[in-house]
């Protein structure tokens, strides 16, 4: 959890200093205001890297050279991120230089949702791979090392048949590929599973439509179904080699949650596409919790697009529920304010040319009565 989180020239943001509440801090503002940009801090603080541009130079507000984030996880341990347009990004957890990403990832999981979330259904399979790898690597011990040594041996054959090695050479890598290849599989799939189970219960709560309905997992491996992933190597070297890299094995599997047989990108609308991908993460967080005693933190970008306001309040009641710390952004928090002021685990704030101010009941009262 965020104690405290404190920006500096970061994007509209000259400086400001908060201390989020360890439940659902709200944002509210217009658009261009700066509301995605604290969303977008936090998400840097955690992962390293933004959700929205690749070249950090444009998270530097304009007029200077360089900005900083900081912040502390459970009032004890100090992260901080400054990016400099001379030295590049500089990261320190607990007051030493961070070695590896990973360990930033470790010490404060974090799950992001997007305004335009239901393009989980057209982002294709590398996304929802990435949707799938997020919860392994943080609940399943052995994940990453069979992950990055996948990673190397499939980099290694790739580059074999680039450089139109004799398929002997190429095939060099097969045995090692497919032992780190087949154990990711089973680490999907099993968790998948999981997945699945939770999300049957938590997308009830947040979605009437289709408590009767039968959802099933469907995955693809990344090999075609009648072979086993040493065959399929075997199989595909010529293809491989016209192509110029190795087109079977996890690296191209895909999944999806199928409604009564049906993929639900024909069923649902875009509210219920957005409440789908909505119970998904939710299902990751709880068993995160379940499996590791962890709570991750949650951003949710513009929780109105696409929801009315019953089903906003709906997404409210789960989260709160769940119990962990959320940043959520609106343009208006009207419907929203009642279930969230009289709780002191929430927090209000107004953000306005890049300014935060806290909202409390008295301004509530006035701001939003009508």
């Amino acid at each position: 959890m965020l104690t405290d989180l404190t920006l500096t020239n970061f994007r509209n943001i000259d400086k400001s200093a908060i201390s989020p509440a360890s439940g659902i801090n709200l944002f509210i503002g217009e658009n261009g205001s700066g509301k995605t940009s604290l969303l977008e801090a936090i998400y840097l603080l955690a992962m390293g890297r933004s959700f929205r541009s690749r070249n950090l130079k444009h998270v530097i507000q304009s007029g200077y050279n360089q900005c900083q984030v900081f912040g502390r996880i459970d009032q004890t341990i100090p992260l901080g991120m400054q990016f400099s347009m001379t030295t590049g990004i500089q990261i320190r957890l607990n007051n030493a230089p961070l070695k590896k990403l990973s360990e930033l990832a470790s010490h404060l999981p974090l799950q992001y949702i997007p305004a335009n979330c239901h393009q989980f259904f057209e982002l294709g399979p590398k996304f929802r791979r990435k949707v799938v790898d997020w919860g392994l690597f943080h609940v399943e011990h052995d994940f990453l090392f069979h992950w990055h040594n996948y990673k190397k041996v499939l980099q290694q054959r790739n580059a074999a048949l680039r450089f139109g090695k004799p398929n002997r050479e190429v095939q060099l890598w097969d045995d090692q590929l497919v032992s780190y290849g087949v154990r990711l599989t089973t680490f999907r799939e099993t968790y998948l599973q999981h997945v699945l189970q939770q999300f049957r219960y938590w997308f009830s709560q947040i979605c009437n439509d289709y408590k009767t309905a039968v959802f099933e997992l469907r995955y693809s491996a990344g090999w075609p179904k009648n072979t086993d992933f040493s065959n399929a190597l075997k199989n595909g070297i010529d293809r491989d080699r016209a192509l110029g890299y190795s087109r079977n094995g996890p690296h191209a599997a895909d999944w999806s949650i199928r409604i009564d047989g049906a993929d639900p990108v024909e069923l649902l609308s875009r509210g219920q596409q957005k409440l789908f991908y909505l119970a998904i993460s939710f299902a990751q967080l709880s068993l995160l919790e379940k499996k590791r005693q962890q709570k991750s933190i949650l951003l949710v970008d513009d929780i109105s697009s696409e929801l009315d306001p019953s089903h906003q309040e709906r997404v409210l009641h789960v989260i709160k529920s769940l119990g962990i710390q959320t940043f959520i952004t609106t343009t208006t928090a009207s419907g929203l304010e009642s279930s969230l002021a009289i709780h002191e685990n929430d927090a209000m704030f107004h953000v306005k040319h890049g300014v935060l101010k806290q909202l409390y009941q008295a301004e509530l009262s006035t701001r939003y009565d009508t």
